[in-house]
């Protein structure tokens, strides 16, 4: 994504950061001076935008459009008003009016006029406008949205299995992002406290933390100022509590002696905080011109993970995490990479259960901001991220979702701007028997030659359901990799093949289909020109050279060992077919070692047979005695031993073998 000047970024930052409905997203999102856009000549209307009035703005943009032109930023402006509004139809006339005669839409944007369509029923048109794009988006974004947009399809018509519902210490402000905190819970509030400022663009108090009981059935209670952090007059908001560290992790606004501190350009920016229960204070990350949103730390690796919208982001602000020790940032962030991050708006990362749960207002959601789950796979990367469906998400923003163990089930919050609800954002408390979120089948791993062990190049992969029908399909990569991945099935059967290999297959149910997931899934398969080699200008099976014993056509255990190669041959390419031609050497009568040649060929046919082959691969058993001597030993000949049983042999002579 190329880097704009640094008046556009705070301009690109700010649009990016927003959220509609006023709720939230907008109160943490905007918090900037409005000097930082002094030095633009700014329109009435632009004033109103960047102060969040959305109203307003558009009656002044609609005035301004009346005498003149706006220019593409304005129109995109009052498209993104519209957005805030609810107001899809005319939101999307804009962005597609832009769309069309410029290429200043940023990603974010496009992403937005996604939502739009699909908010007034022109889904249809939404898979034309990705294509249109594709030069622009990750491969893993379509791949996302056509795995979200099947599923959600699927479960259209399923209930919710859990009960959700809203909390008793909801407040008309705001209340969101809650951790659980040893016994109890800490949120983030706008509510009224006498000894708090007012939020001038919010019209509600800074945020500030809370605590609150848990009663027994989830719901919260008592809820009182958390005092356990530094005070402030500004902004402290979306804690995350470590058990293990006894340490909570929160956002905070950037001061100077007591006061709002601002960058050269005039903005305000919010940090990440650290306070361990001992008192001890530390910020772990602070740019004034860059804000960081919902910290969470993971216990296992010690890795901090947040959003923040940096110049990599591919979209609005994206997830990123550090690494640290000893609770101090050991790294430069890291980007979550295209798998988890969209042009959309990824934030409050939560991992439980091999599991990462982030919320996103990528376009093919059922809502504004949709929380979605992505299990972690083995070798530390994302399997695709499913959206939780319905119940746990809305039409509205859902987000900050947290979860543990209860009884037999789960438990946990997360919050919304749901119709129905206290506030502007509500904390909601469920309970559910499992993880939300329809379950998936991931496999990953290399086909590989079975002679040479290397990966095969553009094998076939299926995976059939139990009716034998083929779910989903794909080619390995050069090096023979691949990573697969539907909605689970009870039985699901996997195969791989390629022209002139062998076929793997094998079905698994059940506890199989978990473990086949928790480590690489490697299938092997054979080049039938491995197992081939030319003899006498014919293309026959390779195998070590067998004999008779003198007169006899009885099969011996030698003989019986290269045989079961070749069923073996069969059983990985079914559809071969093969004469067996058998000779003999010049010693004894012609027609006696015709009739000898012949029924050793019977004989290794009859045995075949009763080992599963059939008439489909064996073609024809045929005897040719003394008739093609290979050497100068015919008739009458003197020769050695072992130039004789050069003539003696048996081949099997594949009839559908192409190289």
């Amino acid at each position: 994504m190329p880097k704009a000047n640094q008046n556009k970024l705070i301009h690109q930052d700010f649009s990016k950061q927003d959220k509609m409905k006023n709720n939230i997203f907008t109160i943490l999102f905007c918090i900037i001076s409005v000097s930082v856009f002094a030095q633009d000549k700014m329109s009435k209307a632009d004033v109103y935008f960047y102060e969040l009035d959305y109203q307003n703005a558009i009656k002044e943009y609609q005035k301004e459009m009346a005498s003149g032109i706006l220019k593409n930023n304005q129109l995109l402006n009052l498209a993104d008003a519209y957005f805030k509004i609810s107001n899809y139809k005319e939101a999307s006339k804009l962005y597609l009016k832009v769309n069309k005669n410029d290429t200043i839409m940023s990603n974010n944007r496009f992403n937005k006029m996604l939502q739009s369509l699909s908010r007034t029923g022109e889904k249809h048109r939404v898979e034309a406008f990705l294509k249109s794009r594709s030069y622009l988006l990750s491969k893993e974004l379509f791949e996302n949205a056509e795995f979200n947009l099947e599923l959600l399809a699927k479960d259209k018509d399923k209930s919710f299995e859990g009960e959700v519902f809203n909390v008793d210490g909801n407040s008309p402000q705001a209340d969101f992002s809650p951790t659980f905190y040893k016994d109890r819970i800490v949120f983030t509030s706008g509510r009224s406290q006498k000894t708090r400022k007012k939020y001038k663009l919010a019209g509600e108090s800074f945020l500030d933390l809370f605590i609150a009981r848990i009663g027994q059935d989830g719901n919260i209670v008592h809820v009182n100022p958390f005092t356990r952090v530094p005070e402030s007059k500004y902004h402290k908001a979306t804690p995350f509590y470590s058990e293990k560290e006894e340490t909570l992790f929160y956002i905070l606004s950037n001061e100077n002696g007591g006061e709002l501190a601002y960058d050269e350009n005039g903005k305000n920016s919010l940090a990440i905080a650290s306070v361990h229960n001992n008192g001890n204070f530390r910020n772990l990350l602070k740019d004034l011109s860059t804000s960081f949103y919902y910290p969470f730390f993971d216990e296992e690796t010690g890795k901090l993970y947040f959003s923040a919208n940096f110049d990599d982001s591919y979209g609005g602000t994206d997830l990123y995490f550090v690494h640290t020790n000893n609770g101090m940032v050991m790294s430069e962030p890291k980007n979550l990479g295209p798998r988890i991050n969209s042009p959309g708006n990824e934030i409050a990362p939560y991992i439980f259960g091999g599991s990462l749960y982030y919320s996103s207002d990528i376009f093919y959601g059922l809502g504004g901001m949709d929380i979605y789950k992505a299990n972690i796979g083995i070798d530390g990367d994302y399997n695709i991220p499913v959206n939780v469906g319905k119940g746990i998400n809305s039409e509205g923003d859902d987000f900050g979702f947290i979860v543990r163990k209860h009884n037999q089930g789960l438990m946990g919050y997360f919050s919304s701007n749901r119709v129905g609800g206290k506030g502007n954002d509500d904390i909601y408390s469920y309970h559910i028997k499992k993880s939300p979120g329809l379950e998936t089948f991931a496999l990953k791993g290399k086909v590989v030659n079975l002679t040479t062990n290397l990966g095969v190049d553009k094998a076939q992969i299926k995976l059939l359901n139990n009716n034998g029908d083929v779910i989903k399909e794909m080619y390995t990569r050069p090096n023979g990799d691949y990573r697969i991945e539907i909605a689970a099935e009870d039985v699901i059967t996997i195969q791989s093949t390629k022209d002139n290999y062998s076929i793997f297959s094998a079905a698994y149910s059940g506890k199989e289909l978990k473990e086949i997931q928790k480590k690489k899934f490697n299938m092997g398969i054979s080049y039938l020109g491995d197992l081939v080699q030319e003899k006498e200008n014919k293309n026959v099976l390779k195998l070590k050279k067998f004999y008779f014993n003198r007169g006899k056509s009885t099969l011996t255990s030698a003989i019986i060992s290269e045989l079961k190669k070749v069923i073996e041959v069969v059983n990985r390419f079914p559809d071969i077919q093969f004469s067996i031609e058998s000779h003999t050497d010049s010693r004894g009568g012609s027609l006696t070692n015709k009739r000898l040649s012949e029924k050793r060929s019977k004989a290794i046919e009859m045995y075949l047979f009763k080992n599963g082959l059939t008439s489909k691969n064996i073609i024809s058993a045929v005897g040719y005695g003394e008739e093609q001597i290979t050497n100068s030993c015919t008739n009458g000949a003197y020769c050695l031993d072992f130039l004789h049983k050069q003539n003696e042999r048996t081949y099997f002579v594949l009839l559908n073998y192409e190289e």
